[in-house]
């Protein structure tokens, strides 16, 4: 019988903590590590990592895959990224509580919020559950490659409530808020890490309807986490546009304070948000010294769009020519893109903001003629794009016009061509600000959004970014250490959620690792598939460089590529006790 169920010989560990890398082996028994070090003795299967990295799996703490974790195994595009623990359920929307009559709505909300297609998650979605605890117990029944945990999400528990009073600005009674606020300490008492709501205008049903919870007042907010603190645990997360006249960051604070929870925020640069970005922290850092704990989440790159003709968004969506071809099939649509005389009318008309979302025409401007912000997604494509790489810059570069110069873009590779517009985090043109927050113990490297956005961005691949571009080859400004790239992703994402049995490589914690040469590390080009149910599309990239994922002591990736193992389950709450005694 041999002594271990895996060794990994000789690799270098990062070990999640941010302290130097060292040489080791690491030793492996039913799911947990047992060893770090020179290992003696045999095991069921032995990999040599001599010359590659050992981390720990990622943690991200910022997906959308409520859906789809109730039907797929793979939990892909996040799991081909070394990803090992997701947790869901963020910016206020996902599928549960649900009543029968109102699937349809939940479904619309996600789609609207999160650009993942209605008609995927209506065919997936089995909905053998009602309420939250429901919810949990459907979950724990699918075996994963990874562990998913999740937040109660406010747009349920409005909609659960309020039933059909809930509409953009309704007003919840004394009883509503204690009804909702129940449900939130049922589901937290039940396994959910936290609560999440949402108070942006950029987050809409696929109505155009402003989600449940952008206009609710502190007392409904604070009252919600009072609830989780009498439930004990959970985190209080959020996407805000920070309006001064809200006070965000006074209520958070009390919040945090009187219940001795932790409350995240997504900061950003952002059009929506009226407070800069240098603002938010400052200000998040004044409640903070001040007894708060309050934790900034920080996107790596910036935010923002791929447009394609096939996907969710292009340039020339308001369009009139564009209007009669977007319904047609594919085949048709593209035909017509390619046809000169198409083209010609194309290039030709004025773009008609009538169906535009009136309160972010700003946006809507910026993608449909903010040529100077939108870059060529060439194959070796740096996130980090100057100037020069504009397709303003490119098309006066060729003496051609940058409306025709992108149109062309799109219909390179058989009208499969890329535009990449960073909407959010790059007003300045470069990430020279994200440096310092990416050593600053009140941030945690989040927002990938892993699962949404699914025909707009595939920011589920940022863990391979970070070591890609933050740590490998960053041109524009300063790089950070492997070792502080891996402690961000791993031990600070997992400890702000009370997961303290992972994140770092040592005797005691779980096997959750990865194997990673760094010499081959490369993110691959985005594609869209169409594999979602009822064909749903969605933006996929994979990476080379991943030589083995490990998930509870099973291999689950080697090469990028599944191995048919699912160890992955469901997390219910804090994860603590057998750690504090297996790691003494």
């Amino acid at each position: 019988m041999p002594a271990y169920d895996l060794i990994i010989r000789g690799g270098t560990i990062v070990d999640g903590t941010g302290q130097p890398r060292f040489t080791s082996d690491v030793a492996v028994k039913d799911g947990l590590i047992a060893q770090v070090g020179t290992v003696s003795g045999d095991a069921a299967e032995e990999i040599d990592a001599s010359g590659k990295i050992v981390s720990p799996g990622f943690v991200d703490i910022h997906t959308h895959y409520d859906g789809q974790a109730t039907w797929d195994q793979e939990m892909a595009p996040s799991s081909w990224h070394g990803v090992t623990t997701v947790v869901m359920g963020n910016c206020g929307v996902g599928f549960a509580p649900a009543r029968k009559d109102r699937h349809e709505w939940l479904i619309s909300l996600m789609e609207g919020v999160e650009d993942i297609p209605g008609t995927a998650l209506a065919e997936g979605i089995t909905w053998d559950w009602e309420t939250f605890p429901e919810y949990l117990d459907a979950l724990e029944k699918l075996p994963r490659t990874v562990d998913v945990g999740t937040h109660v999400p406010h747009g349920a528990v409005r909609a659960y409530v309020l039933e059909d009073r809930e509409e953009p600005g309704a007003v919840p009674t004394d009883e509503d808020i204690a009804a909702m606020s129940q449900i939130v300490q049922e589901g937290v008492a039940a396994g959910a890490l936290g609560f999440s709501t949402s108070r942006t205008v950029l987050h809409k049903s696929v109505d155009g309807e402003l989600v449940p919870g952008t206009t609710a007042t502190p007392e409904e907010l604070v009252a919600i986490g009072r609830a989780m603190g009498r439930a004990g645990h959970g985190v209080f997360e959020m996407a805000s546009d920070l309006m001064r006249e809200w006070n965000e960051f006074e209520w958070m604070g009390n919040l945090s304070r009187e219940t001795g929870l932790p409350v995240t925020f997504a900061a950003l640069q952002s059009i929506a948000k009226e407070l800069p970005l240098d603002e938010q922290i400052a200000t998040m850092r004044a409640e903070n010294d001040n007894g708060a704990n309050i934790v900034a989440q920080i996107a790596l790159r910036g935010n923002g769009i791929i447009m394609a003709w096939q996907g969710t968004v292009n340039p020339f969506a308001f369009r009139p020519s564009w209007q009669t071809i977007k319904d047609l099939p594919w085949a048709e649509q593209k035909a017509k893109l390619l046809d000169p005389a198409f083209k010609a009318q194309m290039l030709s008309e004025a773009n008609d903001y009538t169906e535009a979302p009136q309160d972010i025409l700003p946006v809507v401007a910026v993608i449909t003629q903010g040529w100077a912000l939108q870059y060529e997604m060439d194959p070796d494509f740096d996130y980090e794009p100057e100037a020069s790489a504009s397709v303003n810059a490119r098309a006066q570069a060729a003496g051609v016009d940058p409306q025709e110069y992108a149109y062309d873009m799109l219909c390179r590779e058989d009208a499969t061509g890329f535009i990449y517009l960073p909407i959010l985090n790059y007003a300045d043109g470069n990430l020279d600000f994200l440096h310092p927050l990416q050593h600053s113990d009140d941030t945690v490297n989040s927002l990938s959004d892993g699962g949404a956005h699914c025909g707009t961005i595939c920011d589920a691949a940022s863990p391979t970014f970070m070591l890609e571009h933050w740590v490998k080859n960053r041109k524009r400004g300063d790089r950070i250490t492997l070792e502080n790239a891996i402690r961000r992703q791993c031990w600070d994402t997992a400890k702000l959620y009370g997961l303290e049995d992972r994140g770092i490589v040592a005797p005691g914690y779980l096997a959750d690792l990865n194997i990673i040469d760094m010499d081959a590390l490369k993110l691959g080009k985005p594609w869209l598939a169409f594999d979602l149910p009822a064909g749903g599309k969605r933006l996929l990239q994979k990476a080379d460089g991943y030589v083995a994922t490990i998930k509870g002591g099973k291999v689950t990736f080697r090469d990028g590529r599944w191995t048919g193992e699912t160890p992955g389950g469901l997390i219910r709450g804090p994860q603590r006790a057998e750690l504090a005694e297996a790691a003494e």
